[in-house]
């Protein structure tokens, strides 16, 4: 068995060069394979004006930088943290396994203490040198050669779980709302201006809004926050409410333009807090810390840790679903007589702090947890086996995974959207989410404003000295009684003419700027 261990412990020098070719190649290749496929995806972005997630791509580049520079830290400072030597007492206090069953897992984290040659045959030759070093002075090392290795590995997969999350959440996500496209298009037809005709009276109650979320049940906070919490459950974006909070939204920010696209607007707004959500903040990685930390057998800290994730998905669902009811009965208290759709009031105060972007740091946080959840069991089954003594009790691995995947969907399907179209009816909208076209063409035309405006300015002292000069030509015209020739009327510069022309010059360069405006 030693033998064995020797073989495959063997360093460049007494290996076949044609191997370390092979294996070199194949890592080149597949690093530059993926560096290519994200500048690809990013040409694609850029080219089709998708301007947000451009920007999260960047973010993804910036998360691998990180993560490679956390590999190259671990990969040359292993052998010198390796002979970090502590005492044995501090090396056999708060262990992720049990003391008595010393596994591959904890040797393999620098923790493996015991003494006998069965045991110390499985050490990696690389991790002899260090720990003879510490033993040599009766102490242990801080943590082994293989158990830096092996943390490294599980950043990659925890910021690699962390990217693939996001990227199936926003896609379910965005699935779930693909009908809120039909409804956009049916407010274009006649049917809906006609329902909703600015001449017609209705008592507010009668509406379908009001009819959805106004009932005894609203009456006081504990009865409003269960029916929400189980609304939720149950169609938790309406047509409705749709129609409704676009109606809203619509009146508030852009007066009467109601050809306005808010679907769309949604999707770019979605895009834009995809850049967010994709990345991993240094607190996020501090709480990896405090989790690692937390790792000490018999605790159980990730049963009670996967059960956050569901708590605030469920509270924040709930939350949104609270401030659509708040908004029906401010329309009712506001009105008993509406004059078309019920016409709700964004604010936000409605929100918690007042923040609507609190939601989504909220939803960021919960997506890592779940990412982490989901991360640490791939991380541990690749590493050690299903078998490990992380694994030691059967059924709390199953239900830590049964709510990961729960929390995946209930976030995909419910909050998600909800948290799409709820937080938009905050006191001010995101410019951001408006298309770059449409920015720069507003850009341009108030840059096309300004230099007119200057050179009409210029023009006035212009027009002040040539008015003085007609005054003095005049005055020699009036002196000598002459009359002027047609022939020298002609030879007048014709200020009306330019006038026009600048008039039109100006419609052309503002008319397509005004055409982009949504």
């Amino acid at each position: 068995m030693a033998a064995g261990e020797g073989a495959t412990t063997r360093s460049l020098q007494e290996t076949p060069t044609w191997a370390v070719a092979i294996v070199c190649f194949v890592i080149i290749s597949l690093s530059i394979l993926m560096e290519h496929l994200i500048h690809l995806i990013s040409k694609w972005l850029k080219g089709h004006k998708k301007t947000a997630l451009f920007e999260a791509i960047e973010k993804l580049r910036s998360v691998l930088m990180v993560l490679g520079f956390m590999s190259l830290v671990l990969t040359v400072a292993q052998s010198y943290i390796s002979k970090i030597c502590i005492p044995n007492r501090l090396a056999n206090s708060m262990l992720p396994c049990r003391k008595s069953k010393f596994t591959k897992t904890t040797k393999a984290l620098g923790y493996d203490q015991m003494w006998s040659d069965q045991l110390h045959e499985r050490i990696l030759a690389a991790d002899t040198e260090s720990s003879g070093y510490c033993n040599s002075k009766g102490m242990s090392s801080l943590i082994s050669q293989n158990g830096a290795n092996q943390l490294s590995i599980f950043l990659f997969v925890l910021a690699a779980m962390q990217i693939v999350y996001s990227v199936v959440t926003m896609g379910l996500g965005r699935a779930k709302m693909r009908r809120w496209k039909a409804w956009e298009k049916e407010t274009q037809t006649v049917e809906y201006q006609a329902a909703n005709d600015p001449n017609r009276f209705r008592f507010t109650r009668q509406t379908t809004f009001a009819r959805r979320h106004i009932n005894s049940c609203a009456e006081t906070s504990i009865l409003l926050w269960t029916k929400c919490f189980f609304q939720q459950f149950f169609n938790s974006v309406a047509k409705v409410d749709y129609l409704t909070l676009r109606h809203g939204f619509i009146s508030t920010h852009l007066s009467t333009n109601s050809s306005f696209n808010f679907q769309k607007y949604i999707q770019r707004s979605l895009e834009d807090d995809f850049k967010v959500v994709v990345g991993i903040s240094p607190f996020m990685w501090f709480i990896v810390v405090i989790f690692l930390l937390l790792d000490v057998h018999g605790w159980n800290v990730y049963l009670w840790v996967s059960f956050l994730p569901l708590t605030i998905v469920l509270v924040l669902g709930t939350k949104l679903q609270v401030i659509v009811v708040k908004m029906a009965h401010q329309v009712k208290d506001q009105n008993s007589v509406i004059r078309g759709a019920p016409l709700v009031q964004p604010n936000d105060n409605l929100f918690w702090f007042s923040h609507p972007k609190f939601v989504l740091t909220l939803l960021h946080y919960t997506l890592f947890m779940n990412a982490f959840e989901a991360a640490f069991f791939v991380w541990v089954t690749s590493q050690y086996g299903i078998k490990s003594c992380y694994h030691e009790y059967t059924g709390i691995i199953v239900v830590r995974m049964v709510l990961a995947v729960t929390v995946q969907v209930l976030c995909s399907y419910i909050t998600l959207p909800l948290y799409a179209l709820v937080t938009q009816m905050g006191s001010n909208f995101k410019s951001a989410a408006l298309e770059e076209h449409t920015a720069n063409a507003i850009k341009q035309w108030h840059a096309g404003v300004k230099q007119k405006q200057k050179k009409q300015r210029e023009s006035s002292h212009l027009g002040n000295d040539s008015s003085n000069s007609n005054t003095t030509i005049s005055m020699n015209l009036s002196s000598h009684h002459r009359t002027p020739t047609l022939s020298e009327t002609s030879s007048f510069p014709r200020k009306t003419d330019q006038i026009v022309e600048e008039d039109r010059e100006m419609q052309e360069e503002a008319g397509p700027a005004i055409e982009c405006l949504p």
